[in-house]
């Protein structure tokens, strides 16, 4: 495809990259508005996830050299070592749950409704998981015309000429398959985050880990061993994302129950202690 700078130093993967990112704040945003999701709880979101991307960026260079100890022989970080989503993905979600449940704590534990980030935990997630999947997409199209993350050599008529592992050849575009799959779930999860439905983040983990799991089928690009011949690092994180996936949503049931009864509860105690009014 096109690996080569374009301006100031920067790739068509670099450009879709922040592209990606802004659009992710963007759509975050518009759903968390029609959410009715205070503006504190908001920016306090954004400054997570700002975090969070910067220092996943750093976690998928890490697991990317961690891959390649195997091949390379020994730990190394050089300007070629490369990222993997994965990396990036399990960094990112530790810094901000580590942020957003601490820092928040301090910052929400005193307001007019206490813990109030706790409580809208999963608002903000299923706010903020459509632009994120919109934004790998955007990274995987980055990943097309950069040539990495590919699939196998291949002559059928599917098969894209890139610079990849073999040199400029003929490799099954996985890295166009996926984007095409992202943008589909970007739609999915939209259309129902719009309409104020819940649980977007077992759904993401457990169809987007059910969709990994397959995809590395076809692809070629050697990602390092987990012990076991038959799975690759990316299969067994697919995995353990479809069984997580499962787990979260029965987390997101009981939280939300738990703090309905809650507020049902308060609304009684209110009413008992009102002073009832009289005709006079």
């Amino acid at each position: 495809m096109y690996p080569n700078q374009i301006f100031l130093g920067l790739t068509l993967y670099d450009i879709l990259i922040c592209v990606g990112i802004v659009a992710c704040f963007a759509i975050f945003g518009h759903l968390a508005d029609r959410r009715r999701l205070k503006g504190k709880l908001q920016n306090f979101s954004l400054l997570c996830g700002g975090v969070a991307i910067a220092l996943g960026i750093g976690s998928a260079i890490l697991f990317q050299a961690i891959y390649n100890i195997e091949r390379n022989g020994g730990f190394e970080i050089t300007k070629s070592t490369g990222a993997t989503f994965y990396g990036g993905l399990i960094g990112g979600v530790a810094v901000f749950l580590a942020i957003y449940f601490t820092v928040g704590k301090l910052v929400f534990g005193k307001t007019d409704i206490k813990d109030y980030h706790a409580r809208h935990f999963f608002d903000i997630a299923s706010s903020a998981i459509p632009g994120l999947v919109l934004a790998h997409g955007l990274g995987r199209l980055g990943c097309l015309t950069a040539g990495c993350c590919h699939g196998a050599l291949t002559d059928a008529w599917y098969g894209i000429k890139m610079y990849g592992n073999e040199g400029f050849a003929k490799y099954v575009p996985v890295q166009l398959f996926e984007a095409l799959f992202l943008f589909a779930l970007f739609a999915f999860l939209f259309i129902r985050a719009r309409r104020g439905k819940g649980y977007h983040l077992p759904l993401y983990m457990a169809i987007y880990g059910a969709w990994r799991f397959c995809i590395e089928f076809l692809r070629a690009d050697y990602r390092g061993s987990v012990g076991i011949d038959a799975l690759t690092p990316s299969q067994l994180i697919a995995i353990l994302m479809i069984v997580g996936g499962v787990g979260v949503y029965f987390l997101e049931k009981a939280v939300t129950r738990r703090y309905a009864e809650a507020d049902a509860t308060e609304n009684t105690d209110k009413s008992a202690t009102e002073p009832v009014q009289t005709e006079q």
